[in-house]
């Protein structure tokens, strides 16, 4: 059991965090940044995701993570910290509207470091969205058994992901707060460095298609050639690691020089 935050109230730390996210170094070029940020960004389903910023020598991305504190109890219609005794109401937190998908081809992406609208027609043959780069006979994640840690199924890896939270040593308060969150849905967090926090949540994936697996930005491409869906997204994981329950690519040796729908 973590050590409880050093609380002296019930508050909006109860039930989400404010944090820093690192997107990636500028060292990387703008190109690649665009895609490492509309994949973090993409993923709506419990971060809401304020400013992008620059700064020594890094892009960062403000959010708040809703994912409430594992010592916060319901009891009675009020709320009762497990760890202080401290009992009140605290409103519940959910990530805020931030639809990445606009209607008539229109989707929200960063390009050139900015969230943008931008508009990707689909592909000359439509069913080819649904289906993997490597592969002829449609997607092979429809239908696949994969679960996230909660035990959602479906789009397991569309579902969660890797964060890393700016956070030093010195910032004691706040370690003790992201350490504090309910797990699964934010955990596996381990110190990176100096100046950083490594963390996986679970928040669900804008580009999805409703009530499918199915990524909408996949077969489109930018003005400039590059695809609108995330590069990152077309690698194997490595070595077949990183897979999850029930995954259709389990036990199957990865290949570097192949791509899979994620």
């Amino acid at each position: 059991m973590p050590v409880a935050p050093p609380c002296l109230r019930l508050g909006s730390q109860c039930t989400s965090l404010k944090v820093t996210l690192r997107i990636g170094s500028l060292t990387e070029g703008a190109a690649s940044l665009d895609h490492e940020a509309t994949w973090l960004l993409g993923h709506t389903g419990r971060i809401t995701f304020r400013e992008l910023w620059e700064g020594d020598g890094d892009l960062y991305a403000e959010a708040t993570l809703h994912v409430r504190c594992r010592f916060l109890k319901q009891e009675n219609g009020r709320q009762r910290c497990a760890a202080h005794g401290f009992t009140g109401q605290v409103k519940a937190s959910t990530a805020r509207s931030q639809p990445r998908q606009l209607g008539n081809d229109r989707f929200r992406v960063v390009d050139r470091r900015r969230m943008v609208e931008r508009r990707f027609p689909a592909p000359a043959a439509p069913a080819s969205t649904r289906k993997l780069p490597v592969v002829d006979n449609g997607n092979p994640c429809e239908g696949a058994p994969c679960k996230t840690a909660d035990h959602t199924r479906g789009a397991a890896c569309c579902r969660d992901l890797q964060v890393e939270i700016m956070c030093t040593p010195k910032e004691a308060w706040l370690e003790s707060l992201v350490r504090s969150r309910l797990s699964p849905y934010l955990c596996k967090i381990e110190r990176e460095g100096k100046f950083s926090l490594g963390a996986e949540v679970i928040s669900a994936c804008g580009y999805l298609e409703p009530g499918g697996v199915a990524c909408t930005l996949h077969g489109r491409t930018r003005r400039d050639g590059r695809t609108a869906k995330p590069d990152l997204c077309f690698d194997w994981p490595p070595k077949g690691k990183g897979l999850h329950p029930g995954c259709v690519f389990a036990g199957k040796p990865a290949k570097a020089d192949r791509s899979v729908h994620k």
